[in-house]
């Protein structure tokens, strides 16, 4: 099966693989040599040299329960990927299939291969009949983890050994994709163990089943201005509530909630241009048990460099996106996936300076020169209605979403249940919406925690 995504990019194309040539065979190993030595994809640390791949691949093609997909530029191999069905023997999960070994090779990238293999592979596994296809990938490949976001893949789980590299030990993450549409497989089956068939004494999950839904990560934030935890109204410091003096308490307070990430900004950093709650941010840090994402005043590689050292998990980019996109760049390959965009947006147009100064530039074009850059996810404010309580502006934040093929977060104006209810529906359409930042309902009680996450659940 051959498909070529349009008539301006002719020369590019993905195929399932019936047999190789000797050229075949010469540009596979290439390309899988040098996304090796690019330290991606395809489980290899160094490479491997042209006998070694040429025995391996030619062994592939002789796996029952695997099928080699290529893409192809001008003709030639740049890329490949393996679907990977389980064997006859295993019957009870015949419904899933498994993508391995996905790469394209460093010099044919940025030219829509990556999506075109993926498709490619999606709609033959679709087709075969199953119902699901997994994939495991390390932590640090951020693009390849954007791009299997982008096409619906659902992160449920991750391994905190799952590699080791350059004598460094590497996170994993699993994803999973429901492939047919009117699945036959819509629910989890409930616990039938003798113990538990009395409904008095089942967990209310377990009394009827659940749909397997796309659960989005709700990030709360904390805004630091002059070392107490505030929220302001559309982005004004001279309009801002107040809500504790204790940073650190506040971390312990939203990690005991429940809550997977927290989301920090200095908000007299953004305005500085420079880290200004130093004291806090540690605090924070040094209180939370959970990942914490850092914004607010970061300019330069050494204040990036020095706050991910000191413990945050990542930094949010926001003035310098527009402003030093090359930096953007550099911190991405120095920190990769570790590095997140944050666009604000007054209807529609790049707000930067701590929203102070607004400029000509569309949110969607930042986001696409931002998923260029190498940033892990994109954080969508439209500062109109952060800390109004009025609702997100769900049809900018799905315009972004499907605009770029990194993950969205959404931010600015969530103050009751409804408007999460509203955003899960549109995520539910919208593959590429992955959470939320809630700051001011639920400070002052109109949302509560454990509501918050069932709702995204």
């Amino acid at each position: 099966m051959n498909f070529t995504p349009d008539s301006s990019a002719a020369d590019l194309t993905s195929e399932r693989v019936q047999s190789l040539t000797e050229d075949d065979i010469h540009a596979l190993c290439e390309a899988t040599d040098a996304a090796i030595l690019d330290g991606g994809g395809f489980g290899w640390v160094r490479p491997q040299g042209r006998t070694a791949l040429e025995r391996y691949f030619r062994g592939v093609m002789l796996v029952p329960e695997r099928t080699l997909f290529v893409v192809r530029q001008n003709g030639t191999i740049v890329g490949s990927a393996q679907l990977v069905r389980p064997p006859r023997n295993n019957e009870a999960q015949a419904m899933n299939a498994s993508l391995m070994h996905f790469h394209v090779a460093p010099y044919a990238r940025r030219l829509g291969l990556g999506r075109l293999l993926l498709d490619e592979i999606l709609q033959c596994a679709r087709a075969m009949g199953y119902q699901f296809l997994n994939l495991d990938v390390r932590e640090s490949q951020a693009a390849a983890i954007a791009l299997f976001r982008s096409r619906g893949f659902e992160l449920w789980g991750t391994h905190p050994a799952y590699a080791l590299v350059d004598g460094h030990i590497r996170r994993g993450l699993y994803f999973v994709r429901r492939l047919q549409d009117q699945s036959r497989i819509t629910h989890y089956a409930p616990d039938t163990r003798p113990e538990n068939k009395d409904p008095e004494t089942m967990p209310e999950s377990q009394t009827a089943p659940s749909r397997t839904t796309r659960s989005l990560t709700l990030y709360p934030a904390i805004d630091l201005k002059d070392g107490a935890c505030v929220r302001l109204r559309r982005g004004e410091m001279d309009d801002a509530t107040v809500y504790s003096n204790d940073p650190g308490a506040q971390a312990r307070a939203w990690c005991g909630a429940g809550f997977r990430r927290l989301h920090v900004v200095d908000l007299n950093g953004a305005f500085a241009g420079r880290s200004a709650n130093t004291e806090a941010v540690r605090q924070i840090v040094a209180n939370a048990t959970v990942p914490v994402q850092l914004g607010g005043g970061l300019r330069d590689m050494d204040g990036i460099a020095a706050w991910l050292e000191a413990g945050v998990s990542r930094v949010i980019l926001g003035s310098v996106a527009v402003k030093n996109p090359e930096l953007v760049r550099e911190a991405c390959r120095a920190f990769p996936g570790r590095i997140v965009a944050g666009i604000d947006a007054r209807q529609g147009h790049v707000a930067t300076e701590g929203w102070a100064e607004v400029s000509d530039m569309q949110a969607t074009e930042l986001g696409l020169r931002m998923q260029d850059a190498g940033v892990a996810a994109i954080i969508f404010t439209e500062i109109t209605r952060d800390g109004m309580l009025e609702g997100l502006d769900l049809a900018q934040t799905a315009q972004l979403a499907q605009t770029v093929s990194v993950p969205v977060i959404a931010s600015g104006g969530v103050g009751s249940l409804d408007h999460l209810v509203a955003l899960k529906q549109v995520a539910d359409d919208v593959a590429g919406i992955e959470g939320v930042v809630v700051g001011r309902a639920l400070y002052d009680g109109r949302i509560s925690p454990a509501d918050a996450l069932r709702v995204l659940a």
